[in-house]
């Protein structure tokens, strides 16, 4: 009985249509929303499957990996160098801790930006690139972190038998706070500032 009511009170093609078309606009705004850079909006913008998509992605961290091994195997040769330089020897204690800490630094960010090989062909042919992707990407995330502490070890490092401290001490700061600033701060406020705008 009261679906027959119900059936009746609402004449058949008006109110019905306008309101599912309303809420069919509003679920594919907010999923439009939810879908932002993955595999919904990565199908309706660039007409990617999700294993394609898994492959680019894993491309694109191929490159950004070679770029930063680089530089990290530069910077690891010359620590390990370092300590065989007759002048080591005459370092004092606080620069010799900063020797060992960046040198560890140095030793834990080629594990992280190396991780990512050994992943691949631990799970070559196992139908997860997706999760391999996701593995990588945390890897080279945690390998700038510490690559920046490498870099900042290294020059506070040099700077300290150069100029001495306080100011070795500030100009390491002031580089350290450049390398935030442009390395994760700045993107990460464009992110922000995209949710906000609803982009």
């Amino acid at each position: 009985m009261d679906r027959a009511v119900g059936r009746a009170e609402t004449p058949p093609g008006a109110s019905t249509s306008k309101g599912g078309a309303a809420q069919e606009s509003a679920g594919a705004s907010h999923g439009g929303r939810r879908r932002r850079g993955g595999d919904g909006w990565n199908s309706e913008h660039r007409g990617e499957r999700p294993m394609q998509r898994a492959d680019r992605n894993y491309n694109e961290l191929l490159q950004e990996l070679r770029v930063t091994q680089i530089g990290v195997q530069i910077l690891f040769a010359f620590l390990l160098g370092l300590s065989f330089t007759p002048r080591f020897a005459s370092v004092t204690e606080f620069q010799r801790d900063v020797y060992v800490i960046t040198l560890v630094s140095s030793a834990v960010t080629t594990a992280f930006l190396i991780a990512p090989v050994a992943a691949h062909r631990v799970l070559f042919q196992s139908g997860r690139k997706r999760q391999l992707v996701r593995l990588v990407h945390r890897c080279l995330f945690a390998g700038l972190i510490t690559l920046l502490l490498t870099m900042v070890g290294a020059m506070l490092l040099v700077l300290d038998v150069v100029l001495r401290p306080p100011v070795s001490v500030t100009v390491t700061a002031a580089v350290a706070a450049f390398f935030v600033a442009l390395w994760f701060a700045l993107p990460g406020y464009r992110r922000l500032k995209d949710r906000r705008d609803g982009g």
